[in-house]
């Protein structure tokens, strides 16, 4: 990705660090988190990152005190039906405040230039962005009317990974927004997207092996080595991954967990995979978002060595 000349959207110290060290200049690097510490302000500030989001008063005045040249987007509360993985209520002020907002950023000296907005992740309405465009468009009317020059916007993220459900194909997102920037802006804008789901979901495999099995009253349990605190968090929040048993036969159904002592440990109770057996390897697909980064050492378990395969074919 660096190679390729793209950009990076980094919401911590770690994560900048990384990515500059991998020789990206700071100019391809914004933070799109609209809550950030004054201490990842002034690092980020002090490696020549200049743009930053808000989306409250206090990051407003938080942004003129420690990045005061910066370029600042307000991120924009959009609805985020058809995602699985929802991002609202956290993050984003609602339009009506935004306003409101702007005209306080524009008092304080705030240099802000667009908007950005999520509409949540893992995302399969195919009509999430032209709403989102839509609202994204009216706060630009509303900036220029008290004095402000917009020209970014900022798409977010939410292009979906295949799991289980099937997901429009990448060219329909696509075509869906590329018609709602023609009607919404008309004369063009400088635009960003942050397809991270999406660009490395299905690049990875998380191989488990099966380390016990049970026979209770709602069904067959398997129980594998790694679970919701050492890999799988979203399964907590609904995402569902497709598995895969290396034994051949007929598919039943599973409930599948992970391997620490803690009842919230279940991964799926709705697994269909051919029964597998104490020691088989188990493979669970599109793994390659959001797991790794979230596990823990809870219960003493190891984190999940990560190994690249990066081979012509494969």
């Amino acid at each position: 990705v660096a190679e390729a000349g793209l950009g990076f959207e980094v919401g911590s110290i770690a994560e900048l660090n990384e990515v500059l060290h991998l020789g990206v200049p700071p100019e391809r690097v914004i933070s799109s988190n609209p809550i950030k510490s004054v201490e990842f302000i002034q690092h980020a500030v002090s490696r020549g990152v200049r743009t930053f989001a808000f989306d409250s008063r206090a990051e407003v005045d938080k942004l003129v005190k420690l990045a005061p040249s910066c370029e600042a987007v307000v991120r924009l509360a959009v609805p985020n039906e058809g995602s699985d993985w929802p991002l609202s209520g956290k993050f984003g002020v609602e339009f009506g405040p935004a306003v409101e907002l702007l005209a306080y950023a524009k008092v304080k000296g705030l240099k802000a230039v667009g908007v950005n907005f999520h509409v949540g992740s893992q995302c399969t309405n195919l009509y999430a962005w032209d709403t989102a465009i839509g609202l994204a468009a009216k706060l630009f009317d509303e900036a220029r009317e008290i004095g402000l020059d917009f020209d970014l916007l900022n798409l977010g993220g939410g292009y979906p990974s295949q799991y289980l459900k099937p997901i429009p194909l990448v060219e329909d997102f696509e075509d869906r927004i590329v018609k709602s920037l023609a009607r919404w802006f008309p004369g063009g804008v400088r635009l960003m997207i942050e397809p991270g789901r999406y660009l490395v979901g299905e690049a990875g495999i998380f191989v488990t092996r099966v380390i016990g099995k049970a026979h209770r009253q709602d069904g067959l349990w398997v129980m594998v080595d790694v679970g919701v605190f050492n890999g799988l968090a979203e399964a907590l929040g609904g995402i569902r991954y497709p598995w895969m048993s290396l034994r051949e036969g007929r598919k039943s159904r599973v409930i599948l967990a992970g391997p620490s002592c803690d009842g919230f440990d279940v991964i799926d109770r709705e697994v269909e995979m051919v029964e597998p057996e104490v020691g088989d390897i188990v493979l669970c697909l599109t793994a390659g978002a959001y797991t790794t980064v979230y596990a823990s050492r809870f219960n003493g378990f190891p984190l999940p060595a990560v190994k690249v395969i990066d081979e012509p074919g494969l």
